[in-house]
């Protein structure tokens, strides 16, 4: 990417260091600036529009360039433009927000805790449930289990949950109090002959036998996504979740579901929790939660998780956890105005009628012979690639086909050999067939290239 003198490309270059990227290939390359968005449309600085097939980070639910939300973040910011709800003090948004927030829940919680990021909400659990385990006189009991694959955030305790190497590599983790068991992901995980039946059996019993190993009186929750996102798309095996969740009530193991980016619609519920009929103790939210307009999340907590909470903190007089931007007004009134726009247009239901479409474009994908597998439910997908030539190196040819979409006019993000497909919630179907139109070219310019 060329870069003039004094660029918005060449000043983010000299100034910006960049998640997720090569911080050397950046220095050479530099990054795409996107400048709009409107829809399921974003336009870099030089006018080019792309389909963002990714709805930004899997999280912009109604689009972007959606006016409610802008007049609610303008309506507040002229009303309160911060407070925080720290020391007995707290402000209107963010009671609405906790309000409707357990309301909505599909099983029974108690209370909403605010934060500013997946990862922070996830980061708060943690702390909540070895707080949980020392007001309960159990100060053994510490440690957590997630999955390979899994992926929680970035924090220091939420990238250990992370069961992505990456996200671990020179970082010194995961910390010695977390636990990974197997990924649901049949095709790689699969022994010869075993059925995907008897497959999810096993990895219940994978959890089983590492509990036992452990010690069951030491493991505190169970941290799992009801769809892995940035692991890869991978999606839960029949019978799955029917096997795991008993374990873990046998050993009366807090189950956390991370709804970051099944939440608020994306698998044609309004939770992930209800397609599979899950029951947790604590749940994680953000992402959909404001359409990512504002920065919130938030993490919903059961009466059983709360009680020994709220007598461990006035046992001590506090409970000394925090963040500034907890509930902030802004980031809570455009996450409720978010929710309605979610409600009365009924984006759920509209996931339900365009998933069909959606589903059959990502499982035409497999005719291009780079697929090897294409995975999904609702509005989110992934299509894995292999190719013997470049198999040696893991992600060269998700890099090179996501360059190749990207070229073409449609932003997608490669999990190292998976494209990952998760648009707004609002695309129609007209544009889901326009995007898998230029996935099909784009794939189809990858191979012959080859």
């Amino acid at each position: 990417m060329a870069q003039l003198p004094n660029s918005l490309e060449a000043r983010d270059t000299a100034f910006q260091l960049h998640s997720y990227a090569d911080a050397r290939r950046q220095e050479e390359t530099g990054a795409l600036v996107i400048d709009k968005g409107d829809g399921i449309y974003v336009e870099d600085i030089n006018g080019k529009r792309y389909i963002e097939g990714m709805a930004g980070l899997w999280s912009v639910a109604v689009g972007f360039g959606e006016k409610r939300l802008v007049e609610a973040a303008v309506r507040q910011m002229e009303k309160l433009p911060y407070y925080h709800t720290f020391t007995y003090k707290t402000h209107g948004p963010s009671i609405e927000l906790a309000e409707k927030l357990v309301e909505m829940a599909p099983v029974p919680m108690s209370k909403a805790y605010f934060t500013n990021s997946g990862s922070e909400a996830n980061d708060t659990a943690i702390k909540l449930i070895w707080y949980r385990s020392n007001a309960l006189g159990q100060p053994e009991r510490k440690k957590i289990i997630s999955r390979m694959r899994g992926y929680h955030g970035v924090t220091i305790a939420s990238a250990s949950l992370t069961g992505l190497p990456n996200n671990h590599r020179s970082f010194d983790l995961p910390l010695p109090q977390i636990l990974h068991t197997t990924s649901p992901h049949y095709r790689t995980m699969k022994k010869d002959g075993e059925s995907e039946a008897d497959f999810a059996k096993r990895c219940a019993q994978d959890l089983e036998d590492l509990i036992l190993s452990e010690g069951p009186e030491t493991i505190a929750a169970f941290f799992a996504e009801p769809v892995m996102g940035a692991g890869g798309v991978v999606v839960p095996p029949d019978g799955y979740w029917e096997a795991v969740q008993p374990v873990l009530k046998k050993y009366d193991i807090l189950f956390v579901a991370d709804e970051v980016i099944c939440g608020f619609g994306r698998t044609g519920n309004m939770f992930g929790t209800q397609t599979y009929n899950l029951q947790p103790d604590m749940m994680t939210l953000s992402k959909a939660l404001s359409s990512s307009y504002q920065p919130i999340s938030a993490l919903l907590i059961n009466d059983k998780v709360y009680q020994p909470i709220a007598d461990e903190s006035h046992k001590i007089g506090v409970l000394g956890h925090g963040y500034t931007g907890s509930g902030h007004p802004v980031a809570a009134a455009v996450a409720l105005e978010n929710l309605k726009i979610i409600e009365e247009r009924d984006l759920v239901g509209h996931v339900k009628a365009i998933a069909p479409t959606f589903q059959k474009r990502l499982a035409g994908l497999a005719e291009n012979p780079l697929v090897i597998e294409t995975r999904g439910i609702g509005l989110i997908g992934a299509a894995e690639l292999t190719h013997e030539a470049l198999a040696a190196t893991p992600g060269a040819l998700g890099a090179k086909t996501n360059a190749m979409f990207h070229e073409k006019g449609l932003i997608s993000r490669n999990m190292l050999d998976a494209m990952a497909f998760c648009p707004p919630l609002i695309i129609t179907e007209a544009q889901v067939n326009e995007m898998f139109d230029i996935a099909e070219a784009g794939l189809k310019a990858v191979q012959d290239s080859m």
